[in-house]
């Protein structure tokens, strides 16, 4: 059988063990002081970074978890999962609710349950591709910030010790709109730090993660259909379990206003096409490298179940918001390489004041309640806020490939 882990540990990250295992080890008597016995919500739980994120926490001893997300099959995967994991800790209270973290009922849950030590934000639009028009827009927008605010509003009630809300490396220098969303995002909840202590971590690409490029070659080989990556594009990647500790050590180690992300060089980024060879071959089959989509089509609908072949198609990156290259950090921000072995830390950068995050959400909320805005005046505003926002509209978005 194929083992993902395996895969990803030898032709993704090339690391048998994860690159902050060392950290988590010389902090481990600070973790397990700040997490055993603790209350716990996790936001978003039910992703492949919350999920990493709850098995990494469970290893200290919480006293209860709960969780909330949207994706009802996913939170019955996530129980199956810690529950079926050799020596993984799962409290008598590990709750799991299928719920908007926006909604009624969690408030009333936050309300009810007097709030929580640790509070960790993984609900998030984050795909580029959540941005082809207005509505896609709006809707990110919706998720990653205004519902955001209303959750950093509601934990002033009852201060968690911790807040972490992931960001993403796109959120330095963005280029498209889901990045500069994730660059607000970070502006809104640090400006919280006057009430409870918040974190968060830009990092790469999540090898294999739900709906991720890759995670969908796997669901191409189960249909017989062909498999498609760009050729141009370099992304720094981590493993799944990776994602969640970064995370955890963000949350727990992290001081008000900091971000944290891995220590990775620029020889370590790949190509989605030279990871999509190491899978052909580590399936066992041969690549047949076609010329267009058309191609590769009619080359999958004629594979034998006995054929060792499997097309492959290889392109430009010639879509709206795609950036050639990732970075964790821009120049002014004050950035710490010392503190962790695998970790840096933005100790400092600029950001936005409360008033000027409330001015600009007020801006962004009269431009969604009139019928006739457009991607452009959103895209404008973002600008205003961002000065370093470079977006460039190709007019072709990331739904239209396969």
């Amino acid at each position: 059988m194929f083992n993902i882990d395996k895969f990803i540990a030898d032709s993704v990250t090339s690391r048998p063990v994860s690159m902050f295992e060392a950290d988590i080890q010389a902090n481990k008597e600070k973790l397990t002081q700040e997490i055993r016995g603790k209350k716990i919500c996790v936001i978003g739980g039910a992703g492949s970074i919350g999920s990493s994120f709850i098995k990494a926490v469970l290893r200290f001893g919480p006293k209860s978890v709960v969780v909330v997300d949207l994706n009802e099959n996913g939170l019955a995967e996530l129980v199956r999962d810690v529950r079926s994991t050799e020596g993984l800790f799962v409290p008598d209270e590990f709750r799991c609710y299928t719920l908007n973290f926006a909604d009624p009922i969690f408030e009333r849950i936050f309300r009810e349950e007097k709030g929580f030590d640790i509070v960790a934000n993984f609900s998030a639009h984050k795909h580029v591709r959540s941005e082809k028009d207005k509505y896609s827009v709006q809707a990110l927008i919706e998720n990653n910030d205004i519902k955001a605010k209303k959750l950093m509003d509601l934990l002033t009630v009852y201060p968690p010790k911790h807040f972490f809300c992931v960001s993403t490396d796109k959120a330095a220098n963005p280029v498209n709109i889901m990045g500069a969303s994730k660059r607000i995002m970070e502006d809104l909840v640090m400006a919280y730090n006057i009430h409870f202590k918040v974190t968060t971590a830009r990092f790469a690409n999540v090898a294999f993660s739900n709906g991720s490029l890759p995670d969908g070659w796997i669901h191409r080989l189960q249909k017989k259909q062909p498999l498609a990556a760009p050729s141009d594009v370099k992304r720094y990647f981590v493993s799944p379990e990776e994602s969640g500790q970064i995370c955890m050590l963000a949350c727990i180690l992290g001081k008000a206003g900091e971000v944290f992300f891995p220590k990775l060089g620029e020889d370590q980024m790949l190509t989605f096409s030279a990871i999509c060879d190491d899978f052909v071959k580590a399936e066992g089959l041969e690549k047949v490298e076609c010329a267009n989509d058309a191609e590769a089509k009619a080359k999958s609908n004629a594979i034998s179940y006995d054929s060792k072949e499997y097309p492959v198609v290889y392109f430009k990156s010639d879509t709206t918001g795609e950036k050639a290259y990732e970075e964790f950090y821009v120049p002014g921000e004050k950035v710490n390489m010392d503190r962790f072995i695998a970790l840096g830390v933005v100790e400092e950068t600029t950001r936005r004041n409360m008033t000027e995050v409330n001015d600009f959400f007020t801006e962004l909320e009269g431009i969604f309640s009139s019928r006739e805005f457009t991607k452009s005046e959103v895209v404008d505003s973002i600008k205003r806020f961002i000065p370093n926002f470079e977006h460039e509209e190709k007019g072709r978005n990331l739904d239209q490939k396969m």
